[in-house]
């Protein structure tokens, strides 16, 4: 397929993913001479409501959703054309850096409420928002953030309502299924064939990755554990790490608070994605560049310097979010506001 080009067009280049759904290349546009991803969806999925999904999830306009760009078919498969964008998932960084500290957190989620706001005012609802789903910019400084995969999102549902059919979700050896699970809301985990999944199923899943995002834990559990979780209001406690410490202390609360409202197990409890927009907009928090470096020197137990590519810098343990304590060559991620004599590390996350 590399070298290959479709509809007079599309020169595909390489190939940069592979999903539960679909293979997904990086392709030349010689009409708009840009880069865009061509989506392929896997065998066994050609079959689905691919063009259908196409169709909707084109009308979303918004800076933080991918935009789906074109659908054509070729010797009978179907493809989809989506924009570009350079960087790694929200999944990806999570397992470099495990959890990221409120601020981080919050800015995150008024990102993504707008994004969701805007997809279901054009009436497309998702209903499979996972961290995979969701491409950060700016490497591990998480500048910017698109939503992808509404053109896929109803061939998961059908996977979903197949396996319902078939058997116990929680028994199912579907991959799809089990990676979504730890987001999926209880409407969609435990719905009957043909029941419609509203645009609340959306505002869960962002409570739940919201949630994994600030503490480093799945709400319910990973896996096929979810459901029982999900079932039983059995949801994890929120470590203690998270208000320890005053510098971090209003912020979790805040985002706290919403996260909560968000995974009420009522659909009609739950905000809408213009009121999470609205609650975010008068949330407070820290956002600054994020800079990798190490500890090179901690001449006491509560402050210590940090170096890295952009120089040295000062910080004080009470910067430092998360349950690891810094020491002497720890890799932090770090921002950094001018000072005299150095520059002031706030926060600090240290490397597990």
């Amino acid at each position: 397929m590399i070298g290959e080009e479709f509809v007079g067009r599309y020169t595909v280049i390489e190939h940069i993913g592979r999903g539960g759904m679909q293979d997904v290349y990086r392709a030349h546009d010689s009409l708009r001479d840009i880069d865009v991803a061509l989506k392929v969806p896997q065998a066994g999925q050609i079959d689905k409501k691919f063009r259908n999904s196409a169709v909707i999830a084109a009308r979303i306009n918004h800076h933080n959703v991918a935009k789906t760009l074109d659908y054509f078919e070729d010797a009978g498969r179907p493809y989809l054309v989506e924009e570009i964008v350079e960087g790694g998932t929200l999944d990806d960084a999570l397992a470099n850096y495990s959890f990221f500290d409120p601020h981080t957190g919050t800015r995150m989620l008024r990102l993504l409420a707008k994004g969701l706001a805007a997809s279901h005012h054009a009436g497309v609802v998702h209903r499979d928002l996972k961290p995979s789903n969701v491409v950060v910019t700016g490497g591990y400084g998480l500048s910017d953030l698109k939503i992808t995969d509404f053109g896929i999102a109803t061939l998961t549902e059908e996977v979903f309502e197949e396996e319902i059919v078939r058997s116990d979700i929680t028994k199912t050896t579907s991959g799809t299924v089990k990676g979504a699970l730890p987001y999926m809301s209880p409407e969609m985990m435990f719905r009957k064939p043909g029941e419609v999944v509203g645009m609340e199923a959306d505002v869960w899943s962002l409570g739940a990755m919201m949630f994994h995002m600030v503490t480093g834990m799945l709400p319910f559990g990973e896996g096929f554990h979810a459901p029982a979780n999900v079932s039983s209001g059995n949801i994890t406690s929120w470590p203690a790490f998270m208000t320890a410490k005053e510098t971090f202390r209003q912020a979790s609360e805040s985002l706290q608070e919403v996260i909560i409202t968000c995974l009420q197990t009522d659909p009609s409890k739950r905000p809408t994605a213009d009121e999470l927009v609205s609650v975010c907009a008068d949330l407070v928090y820290f956002h600054g560049e994020w800079t990798e470096g190490k500890v090179r020197n901690m001449p006491a137990s509560t402050f210590g310097f940090i170096s890295s590519a952009k120089g040295k810098a000062f910080f004080h343990v009470d910067s430092v979010y998360g349950p690891n304590a810094p020491k002497e060559n720890s890799k932090v991620l770090f921002c950094a506001s001018t000072g005299v004599p150095h520059d002031r590390a706030f926060p600090v996350l240290v490397c597990s």
